[in-house]
């Protein structure tokens, strides 16, 4: 199957998790989750979901990428505690790097590059007091019929799973590094945006974060969760 393909069965596909985070809200303002108390909504692991995670635990996630530098700060909430930090939560994270591509899968009509036995851009954390982590990445690239995106897995402390989500990014932002950052104009502008995307067209809302910064320096993303733990 080709990831368009997939990217179009999102709906119908068995990967999609039930919807039990439902926004609220379609206002794009990145906030929006943390002000209101509004649950994150649930979306996709996609094609490409980190195959063990327990063993990547770290800070640093680059391995041998390079891209602009890229501080990426989730704040992890518990709307079942009126939205107080969340301590203790696992939170797996994974992205693309600068071109378009995955690590852990290849070879195939999907990704045609192989990339089966490296682990680059995927990485485990678990929030201290403030239900806060942070990863040390590159800004993601992007790849055909997608909006850029993290991947976000969020488990309670026991490893149950509480939310399988996606983090947006503004989109003018991603123009101005897909355009001038010299690592990745090559491509140009994404050839989707967040209110055409199969994943954010209905929920951006509380999937959109904010991202400060410049393409000289690097950038630095920060995002709030909200989960029922």
């Amino acid at each position: 199957m080709q990831r368009k393909q997939f990217l179009k069965s999102l709906g119908l596909g068995s990967l999609v998790l039930p919807l039990l985070h439902q926004a609220c809200s379609k206002d794009d303002d990145p906030s929006a989750n943390s002000d209101s108390c509004t649950s994150t909504s649930s979306e996709t692991a996609g094609p490409f979901p980190t195959k063990n995670p327990s063993t990547l635990e770290m800070v640093d996630i680059r391995s041998d990428r390079t891209g602009l530098p890229f501080t990426i700060k989730i704040t992890i909430q518990n709307k079942n505690n009126s939205c107080a930090a969340l301590q203790g939560a696992i939170v797996d994270i994974w992205h693309c790097d600068k071109d378009g591509y995955y690590s852990e899968y290849g070879g195939t009509s999907m990704q045609t590059v192989d990339y089966t036995s490296v682990h680059f851009l995927r990485g485990r954390q678990v929030t201290d007091s403030s239900g806060l982590v942070g990863f040390t990445s590159i800004f993601p690239g992007w790849y055909s019929s997608r909006a850029p995106h993290i991947h976000v897995h969020v488990y309670n402390a026991t490893g149950t799973s509480l939310l399988v989500t996606q983090i947006a990014f503004p989109s003018d932002v991603t123009d101005q590094v897909y355009t001038t950052a010299t690592q990745y104009y090559t491509k140009g502008k994404q050839d989707t945006y967040n209110a055409t995307d199969s994943v954010f067209s209905d929920s951006v809302a509380n999937e959109l974060a904010t991202v400060t910064g410049n393409t000289t320096d690097g950038y630095v993303l920060t995002h709030t969760i909200v989960v029922s733990a």
